[in-house]
């Protein structure tokens, strides 16, 4: 069976406490970020928020323990700050201090 040329995916969690992957391109594939938000539902306290970029053993910060105020939202790629792409064993990976803060990423996977 063929492989489909592009694949959506949408990844919605709770940000951990500590660093963690959440999204790896898979094999044959590159992603391109269509949206990575993060929003704090706090209704007290700012929160702060971290994203990188793995590559091999190197992580390459995105967003680095960024406030977040109450009720705000932070959209770290995406919109008017445009695109990332995740090249195939790339990963994503994220932190932050509360499970106050909610994240959602929204990739395009392309074959290559």
């Amino acid at each position: 069976m063929a492989l489909p040329l592009t694949v959506f995916r949408t990844i919605p969690l709770d940000v951990p406490a500590t660093d963690t992957i959440v999204y790896t391109a898979p094999t044959g594939y590159n992603a391109i970020v269509l949206t990575a938000q993060t929003v704090n539902t706090s209704v007290s306290a700012s929160e702060s928020f971290s994203l990188s970029l793995r590559r091999g053993l190197i992580d390459h910060p995105i967003v680095s323990q960024y406030e977040i105020p109450p009720n705000e939202v932070l959209i770290a790629s995406g919109g008017s700050t445009g695109k990332l792409v995740v090249q195939t064993g790339d990963s994503l990976e994220i932190s932050g201090s509360s499970a106050d803060l909610k994240f959602t990423l929204s990739v395009l996977e392309t074959l290559i």
